[in-house]
């Protein structure tokens, strides 16, 4: 199986292929950054990132393409333009006919180290170490997507959108109930339509 694993981001957009390889074993393939200039409209930096994704996935030919899942920040200018890159992603992927899985940073985090709190230098370590590479992959969003990559490998359980509630893993129903709890605290405090 070969993964696309794609760190959502406006500015730098990370993109890492691994191939999987018997005895849960795996190969890196591809790294890189799709990146946008800050100085650009969101609307031309959004079409520079949906043809650099357009690009990974043309030439790599993915199975399965991985991307993060981000429900929760402080910056909200941020969570907007990762939200709608892993859409483009998930378009992109989409229009191919490419299955994507979501997974979560504690998830990805907890599958590549063992704790879902290790911090960006131990996830580059330990996903050089899986993949045998020389030195850490960086920057630390394309050492993200091969994590997000290689997490998929090793879990792809229930990952892929439309999946079964029963197939998820504990971290996505954690996320999914988080996301439910946000959506109603945010409807209770809106104002209703009719008082606008």
């Amino acid at each position: 199986m070969r993964v696309l694993g794609v760190d959502p981001g406006l500015t730098r957009c990370g993109v890492g292929v691994v191939d999987s390889l018997p005895g849960r074993k795996a190969r890196m393939v591809d790294v890189g950054v799709v990146r946008s200039e800050p100085e650009l409209s969101v609307d031309l930096r959004l079409l520079r990132v949906a043809e650099g994704l357009e690009e990974w996935l043309e030439r790599t030919v993915p199975d399965v393409v991985a991307v993060e899942r981000v429900f929760a920040q402080n910056n909200r200018g941020t969570v907007m333009g990762t939200a709608q890159v892993a859409g483009l992603a998930m378009v992109a992927a989409a229009r191919r006919g490419v299955p994507v899985a979501m997974h979560t940073p504690s998830e990805v985090k907890a599958a590549v180290t063992g704790s879902g709190r290790a911090d960006k230098e131990q996830v580059q370590r330990m996903i050089a170490r899986i993949l045998g590479l020389a030195e850490l992959p960086r920057p630390a969003d394309a050492a993200d997507a091969l994590a997000l990559a290689v997490t998929h490998l090793w879990r792809p359980s229930g990952a892929l959108q439309g999946g079964e509630r029963n197939e998820l893993t504990p971290a996505q129903r954690a996320w999914a109930a988080a996301e439910r709890t946000a959506r109603t605290s945010s409807h209770r405090g809106a104002p209703s339509r009719a008082r606008r």
